[in-house]
């Protein structure tokens, strides 16, 4: 059976970006008779918080957008409470020889790093990466000792802990994209797999818990597109069977710019004191070609005419 997942960070309340991959999501599992879970990913423990969490549930089931397994309430969704799992896996990397310590802060990483080219980002170039020769390994010790120092008096702190990814190329076909192919080294770089803090990162957590709860379709924002080649790499290394990818356009203010939880007016406890469920849903599916014209709907009235064929891939301005 196709297994889809909506795996939200409770850091705030959902705004109509959010309900948007929701909604496409749902659709894409329900049309092709599959089930869909909800995945509480609170692996950031400054901002995640339980209110947020129920406050999506509520929003969900408002919308019409019910899910087969997961939620809150369900300990075996909720990724806080799943660091003894990941805890097994980041061991396993590290017996393969794939993991190293890294005792660099994002103002390091920024103070020597040029942002890529295309958005940005910056691609960390290995600066604690162990090369096995007596020169990097003097270095790496005296970096060591000097991280120590550093954090003598700061109880529990640890280095952060990087995967090596190999100089290749990972090709994969995107649902809704088409064939994308993407440097690990280049393109991406040694990226972290738990924080100084002992949080955990994104990579490890959402590969982990898409092998192990059977999810076969992921689907999200074109922004995440480039965490698809890092997935299937661990994936691969894991032993798993990576889902099958599609990402959407982004919805965009007026300004161009992503929708986001800055955007109040569009958040839900805005939208919903002014709007019907079947308003916001029928909005949203006019604005992705699921419909020809702009009239309220259900979720549930558009499984038969959902076609990812009528998605743009175009970023869309929203103006509501």
């Amino acid at each position: 059976m196709l297994t889809g997942r909506f795996a939200p960070s409770p850091t705030g309340r959902m705004h109509l970006g959010n309900v948007y991959s929701a909604l496409l999501s749902w659709l894409s599992a329900k049309s092709k008779g599959g089930e869909w879970i909800l995945r509480i990913e609170d692996i950031d423990p400054q901002r995640s918080k339980e209110v947020f969490a129920r406050q999506i549930e509520d929003d969900l089931r408002w919308l019409g957008l019910d899910w087969d397994r997961g939620g809150v309430d369900d300990p075996l969704y909720v990724q806080s409470r799943r660091g003894h799992i990941y805890e097994q896996y980041l061991g396993r990397l590290a017996e393969l020889g794939m993991t190293y310590p890294c005792y660099c802060s994002r103002a390091d990483i920024l103070a020597t790093q040029a942002p890529h080219e295309s958005d940005g980002r910056v691609v960390y170039k290995g600066t604690c990466r162990p090369d096995g020769t007596p020169e990097k390994n003097e270095w790496l010790n005296l970096r060591r000792a000097e991280w120590l120092s550093l954090r003598k008096t700061e109880m529990g702190k640890t280095p952060a802990i990087r995967i090596m990814v190999p100089d290749r190329d990972i090709t994969f076909t995107d649902l809704h994209y088409g064939t994308q192919t993407v440097n690990l080294a280049h393109e991406c770089g040694d990226f972290i797999l738990r924080r100084s803090d002992g949080a955990w990162a994104y990579q490890l957590a959402v590969v982990v818990d898409d092998a192990l709860m059977g999810v076969t379709e992921v689907v999200r924002g074109c922004d995440l597109l480039l965490s698809s080649p890092q997935q299937i790499f661990m994936h691969e290394l894991l032993g798993f069977r990576a889902p099958q990818f599609c990402h959407l356009p982004l919805l965009c203010n007026e300004q161009h710019q992503r929708l986001c939880k800055r955007d109040k007016s569009l958040d839900m406890g805005e939208l919903r004191k002014h709007h019907t469920a079947p308003e916001i849903i029928g909005l949203l599916a006019y604005k992705t070609g699921i419909t020809d014209c702009l009239q309220p709907v259900t979720p549930q009235e558009l499984i038969s005419v959902f076609d990812w064929d009528k998605v743009p891939s175009e970023n869309q301005i929203l103006r509501i």
